[in-house]
């Protein structure tokens, strides 16, 4: 760790270019969120919202410009950094990936044991806080394919939180879901931003960017522009 941010920003982007492999997808982007602050990320398919998240994860490279995430600078990011970026930086995919031969506690159990975890007893204590923390306190036992597709989506928001990182990054977090339980799991991510982390949600779901307002960034023509509040967002063919 070898950048400082003011106390209260957690990202600052600066002039940055976001590249997938070689192709150029968002330039001069800069961008600034604050520990505890809920933010989408919308556009098109294609515009750069999952590229400029797999960025601030480090899982592709930041070629261009400075980008300070949790105390650590991007573009001078070593290869033996990366795993504690990660660490503080929790992920929320779409399509899940849980190991579908282990239960929801053996998920957790395997995720923390590859992040140095060791007590057995601490293990299975924060295994059960952040069971608690998604409403799943009593579906541990339970194999992937036994919960519902909400359920799932908890169980992976949980295993983002278990090493109780700084920064939520949710792409597309209710892509496979029905609209009552998309509810339920931005009701959670919000939650959780009020908890003082920073919650990153690309989405292209008009009906809860609307019932669930918060600060929007969109993707469009390969820049990075801020929404305001009273602006329509135009989110056909996203």
């Amino acid at each position: 760790m070898d950048e400082n941010l003011p106390l209260d920003v957690i990202i600052e982007l600066t002039d940055c270019a976001i590249w997938q492999n070689d192709h150029l997808v968002l330039t001069g982007v800069n961008l600034s969120i604050k520990k505890g602050e809920f933010v989408y990320l919308v556009g098109k398919v294609g515009s750069g919202k999952s590229s400029l998240i797999k960025t601030l994860n480090a899982q592709l490279p930041l070629k261009d410009g400075i980008g300070l995430i949790t105390g650590y600078n991007l573009s001078k990011l070593k290869k033996k950094d990366i795993p504690y970026l990660r660490r503080k930086t929790g992920i929320v995919f779409q399509d899940f990936q849980l190991l579908t031969d282990r239960t929801v506690n053996e998920n957790l159990e395997f995720v923390l044991k590859a992040t140095g975890w060791k007590d057995s007893r601490d293990i299975d204590k924060r295994i059960s806080e952040v069971l608690e923390k998604v409403g799943l306190g009593l579906k541990g036992y339970k194999m992937p394919h036994q919960l519902s597709g909400g359920e799932q989506q908890r169980v992976v928001i949980g295993r983002a939180l278990l090493n109780d990182p700084d920064i939520i990054l949710a792409d597309e977090p209710t892509g496979n879901l029905d609209p009552e339980t998309s509810e339920g799991i931005i009701r959670l991510l919000q939650d959780i931003s009020k908890t003082g982390r920073a919650v990153v949600v690309a989405t292209h779901n008009y009906t809860l960017l609307k019932k669930f307002t918060a600060r929007t960034i969109k993707c469009e023509d390969g820049k990075l522009v801020e929404v305001a509040a009273d602006e329509e967002i135009e989110l056909i063919d996203m």
